[in-house]
């Protein structure tokens, strides 16, 4: 790297505000003036001066960092996707420690392994809002990101990403259609969604299929992170045959609901079949 060029091409704080409206050009100079008599970041002066709002500051710095997320009463996600919405929430940060913990262990490196199942026994444990959290955290890291709805069962990621739900990965499975279905996520590049598509008859069958398994292998190639989210355990062994085709789980438990002898039956039957278990994730949400 020439240190002597701009890391950031982004534009200025000033120059992000005012492109937005939310600074007025006759405005800058008392911020500058603030700026160098406080001894404070541009920003921060702009705020002082109650010309523009904390929001208003963090979205522009986002914006200038290359940090993608949506503002308030956007209507292309839903607002579950905590990530998307609140990137400096407690909620965000907990699921960003998260992406940190399964980087350590070598989840999304080129040296390690890149496609994870995410699983836990019961219904409404958060399966699906933690799989869809977390691969709007790798994209803001800047990691092509692919979630992939395999849960045939009750699918949740269509309605998360208000993406189309007509054909999706049952229909990769049967052989209708291509990855021409996987949908890219606009509002935060390098994210792709490919939906569950239409319920089909025979769920185990189709994920049971070679074509499943060349999937997520073109997938892991194609992508830096897979994530794959699964049907509840107790409710069908979908999610085992899943995570055996993925190779690795990251296993969720809700607070005060999950019941202790059914997850570590559940890790235990995950160890049996060969899957590696990265680790598992306490949902108090």
């Amino acid at each position: 790297m020439n240190l002597k060029e701009p890391v950031n091409t982004r534009g200025s704080i000033g120059d992000i505000l005012v492109a937005r409206g939310q600074l007025q050009p006759a405005d800058i100079p008392r911020v500058i003036e603030r700026q160098k008599a406080q001894r404070e970041p541009f920003g921060a002066a702009a705020v002082a001066l109650k010309l523009v709002s904390q929001t208003d500051l963090d979205a522009a710095l986002a914006t200038q960092f290359g940090y993608d997320y949506l503002q308030p009463g956007d209507a292309s996600i839903s607002p579950e996707v905590v990530t998307a919405f609140k990137p400096f929430s407690s909620a965000a940060e907990e699921i960003r420690a998260l992406r940190s913990q399964l980087q350590l262990r070598g989840f999304g490196t080129p040296e390690g392994r890149n496609v994870l199942s995410i699983v836990s026994p019961q219904p409404l444990d958060g399966r699906s809002f933690l799989a869809a959290n977390l691969a709007v955290a790798f994209a803001q890291q800047g990691q092509r990101t692919l979630l992939v709805d395999a849960d045939f069962r009750k699918p949740r990621q269509d309605q998360l990403f208000r993406t189309p739900n007509s054909a999706g990965l049952a229909g990769i499975l049967a052989g209708r259609v291509g990855t021409e279905v996987l949908s890219p996520i606009a509002a935060l590049p390098g994210l792709n969604v490919l939906a569950a598509g239409a319920l089909p008859p025979n769920p185990q069958e189709l994920i049971s299929k070679p074509a499943f398994v060349q999937l997520l292998q073109n997938a892991a190639r194609a992508f830096d992170v897979v994530l794959v989210d699964t049907p509840a355990t107790s409710t069908a062994s979908d999610a085992e045959i899943i995570a055996a085709r993925a190779g690795a789980s990251l296993m969720v438990a809700r607070k005060h609901k999950s019941l202790l002898r059914a997850t570590s039956q559940l890790a235990q039957q995950l160890q049996q079949g060969g899957v590696v278990l990265v680790g598992s994730v306490l949902n108090q949400y």
